[in-house]
């Protein structure tokens, strides 16, 4: 194997942030077969909510939110700005909610008149070990038609309609990519999907023009990353299997080589506060193992952190998914 890995990692939300600072432990770490030589996240840019939400509205901008967690994510657990980045305002003025550094990101974009510079920028400030990439640059939002025929837009509202969902779509469709991301896809070794929330974070970037191609004619080795639980009101009652098959409905030319799946079992406790909530484990049962999925083989490891939060284990997953670099 050549000295380090490439690997590009596609998603949103809290979950892509987790596998990123899982991944960054391996970054410059010798020059082993586990060494990781360059880290790139492609990120969904369709939130609409909170402070992301307003900043888009007065801004015209992509949202900042899943950007600025990925950066934080990447960045020197010791760095005060990381911190900094992430600090919430307070209060009931006009600055109630926002973090600081979604504030310094559309700053940024006004200063530099590009959001990707501004990215890239506060990436360097942040001293991140990776490159993040907006899916897109365009003010790009998440719609659904449901079953009934009726229209919903927005990530917002389209997290809380589920299994109603007939075809999700972006407005605009004919939205560009980052020609840096389909160049980090083009020389990858790794590329995975997810974590992350099906509908809102994983399916939103594939659905940008030219990414899944690109997926499709990269030579990496490519993994789907199953969520741990189900999500009230957009992924309810499917299953490891189900989120798959939705992934290549709307990729059909993407051929995963890997579904990686927990293989622990949740506590009683976290069974029972997730269920008040509506949200149940996916993927535990020993029938998967050793299965074929879409063309995908399926991966079964212990990737629980041992919080109170379901939450994967970053380094863990990290290194599952190291491992099947072939």
């Amino acid at each position: 194997m050549k000295s380090g890995l490439n690997i590009v990692a596609i998603g949103g939300g809290t979950g892509l942030a987790t596998f990123l600072s899982g991944l960054k432990q391996f970054v410059g770490r010798g020059n082993g077969d586990e060494h990781i030589a360059n880290l790139s996240a492609i990120v969904a840019v369709s939130d609409d909510g909170g402070s992301s939400g307003r900043l888009r509205d007065e801004f015209q901008m992509p949202p900042p939110g899943d950007i600025r967690n990925c950066m934080v994510a990447l960045s020197e657990d010791s760095s005060l700005l990381s911190r900094l980045f992430q600090h919430r305002f307070s209060g009931d003025g006009d600055l109630s909610g926002h973090s600081f550094g979604n504030l310094f990101l559309a700053a940024l974009s006004e200063v530099t008149g590009d959001f990707a510079e501004a990215v890239k920028l506060s990436s360097e400030i942040l001293a991140s070990k990776g490159h993040i990439y907006p899916a897109t640059d365009s003010d790009v939002r998440i719609a659904a038609e449901l079953e009934d025929g009726s229209i919903v837009k927005g990530e917002t509202k389209v997290g809380k309609v589920g299994n109603r969902i007939k075809r999700l779509f972006l407005e605009p469709e004919n939205c560009s990519p980052m020609p840096d991301a389909l160049k980090a896809i083009e020389g990858a070794d790794m590329i995975t999907v997810g974590p992350g929330s099906l509908y809102t974070s994983l399916l939103p970037p594939l659905l940008v023009n030219g990414v899944s191609e690109a997926i499709e004619k990269s030579k990496a080795t490519k993994m789907f990353i199953c969520n741990l639980m189900t999500q009230p009101g957009e992924t309810d009652g499917l299953t490891a299997r189900r989120h798959l098959e939705i992934l290549r409905e709307y990729a059909p030319q993407l051929n995963f080589d890997f579904l990686i799946v927990n293989s622990q079992q949740i506590s009683e406790r976290q069974a029972t506060l997730y269920a008040d909530e509506g949200a149940e484990q996916i993927g535990v049962h020993g029938s998967l193992a050793g299965e074929t999925i879409e063309g995908a083989a399926v991966i079964r490891a212990e990737l629980l952190a041992g919080d109170e939060m379901v939450r994967h284990d970053p380094g863990r997953l990290a290194l599952e998914v190291i491992n099947c670099v072939r």
